[in-house]
């Protein structure tokens, strides 16, 4: 029978303890309060360097992740041999859904994936596809933030489906090494900006449309031929999503990630503990408008008399309470079963309940911060309160996590029999 493990449960209040020590008195301390406050964009966005993150920004988030690596909490879901504590699929869930719910601060910042328990994407993907070689030469780093891997693999013209990109890899040797020239373009390759590598995903044989003849190239930013363009701006600022381009730029064989052949199994390997950890955070965000907006009611007395005595305030708030017990349970359910089975058997058992989980989790976060605006009226619009803020982020979540259209068509795949489980 499910339930979440207790030692997760307690490890909950060591990390209470931890952000009340050391994460907020840093918060606090010289005026840092204004990257959560209502200055939040502007202190966080550097409006005349292409709208990228403010350097004291950035450095802050390193501050308290270093903070964080030094009291063990960091590096949670990766193995011991790498300083973490075999985290799991449930842990992270809960953890995840745990810190959100807490709202705004520098234990958690969503913005960027910033949190005291890392979401790390790229010390996994090399944990489970690097050689020894690129184990030993990039790992450490990556978590320390000396290595600094972006992901290129949308393209302007290609983005949900990958298999037609039209980025390409030739065989060639340049100076005695055996290695590939890419040719092509990428765009939303976040955190590029200070990127020390980007992940570039490439057709090297077979044909458009084919997930087999792609393969995961790890270009060195510094190399020749390779240029970082316009940096997009969006919805959510500050930016570090850029367009990038390579012309002939050489990859040594030994900067190839996992299977020459099928490098999108390197771009894939992470998607379902990704989407149950981002849906977890939505679903902790969700309850913060919630809570909030519940809060508001009571203590607001427009005409005399309380705002929660109006149904028009509560029957919302009924429903999105109602649709925020649904979905953690079956978050955290499907969590579990994920940690129950081999990652082939969560491709091929549990795939679409991760996008059940992940689509209505982003979309319920819209709609919770929604409501929570009209509750508290106009104070609920205005910066001053931080519901603007997490509507703008995790609406894109509705599009990048794998669009929800996505998702829901892989779901109904599972439902009508046309992809088997």
């Amino acid at each position: 029978m499910f339930e979440v493990p207790k030692d997760i449960q307690e490890y909950l209040t060591v990390l209470d303890d931890f952000i009340e020590r050391e994460i907020k008195p840093l918060e606090a301390r010289d005026d840092n309060i204004r990257f959560f406050d209502h200055r939040r964009e502007h202190a966080r966005t550097d409006w005349d360097n292409d709208g990228l993150p403010r350097e004291e920004w950035e450095e802050l988030l390193k501050e308290a992740k270093t903070l964080a690596d030094k009291a063990g909490h960091y590096r949670y879901q990766l193995p011991k041999e790498f300083g973490g504590q075999d985290g799991t699929n449930i842990g992270m869930a809960v953890i995840r859904h745990h810190l959100a719910k807490k709202g705004l601060g520098l234990h958690n910042d969503l913005q960027n994936e910033h949190s005291i328990v890392g979401n790390l994407v790229q010390p996994l993907m090399m944990r489970d596809f690097g050689t020894p070689s690129q184990k030993e030469r990039f790992m450490e780093g990556m978590l320390q933030g000396k290595h600094r891997w972006a992901f290129g693999l949308t393209e302007e013209a290609h983005g949900s489906d990958a298999t037609h990109m039209e980025t390409t890899a030739v065989r060639h040797t340049k100076d005695g090494v055996e290695g590939w020239l890419i040719n092509g373009e990428k765009m939303w390759t976040t955190g590029l900006h200070t990127a020390t590598h980007v992940m570039t995903f490439a057709r090297h044989s077979g044909d458009a449309g084919e997930p087999k003849g792609l393969g995961c190239f790890v270009v060195d930013t510094s190399a020749e031929g390779f240029e970082v363009g316009e940096y997009l701006w969006t919805f959510n600022m500050p930016t570090d999503h850029p367009k990038c381009s390579f012309t002939d730029v050489f990859v040594p064989d030994d900067m190839v990630l996992g299977d020459l052949d099928w490098g999108l199994a390197a771009a894939q390997h992470f998607v379902h503990e990704n989407r149950i950890r981002q849906a977890a955070s939505s679903l902790g965000a969700a309850e913060y408008c919630v809570a909030e907006s519940i809060a508001y009611a009571q203590e607001r007395k427009p005409f005399g008399k309380p705002l929660w005595l109006n149904q028009a305030i509560q029957f919302p708030i009924v429903e999105l309470s109602t649709q925020c017990e649904m979905l953690r349970l079956l978050i955290f359910k499907t969590a579990w079963e994920m940690d129950q089975m081999t990652k082939p058997e969560v491709v091929k058992r549990l795939s679409h309940k991760v996008s059940m989980c992940n689509y209505w989790a982003n979309r319920l976060v819209c709609d919770a911060a929604d409501r929570a605006m009209q509750v508290h009226g106009g104070i609920g619009y205005s910066r001053h309160k931080p519901f603007e803020h997490i509507y703008r982020h995790h609406r894109r979540y509705r599009i990048t996590e794998g669009s929800e259209e996505i998702q829901m068509r892989k779901v109904a795949g599972v439902l009508f029999g046309k992809i088997k489980t």
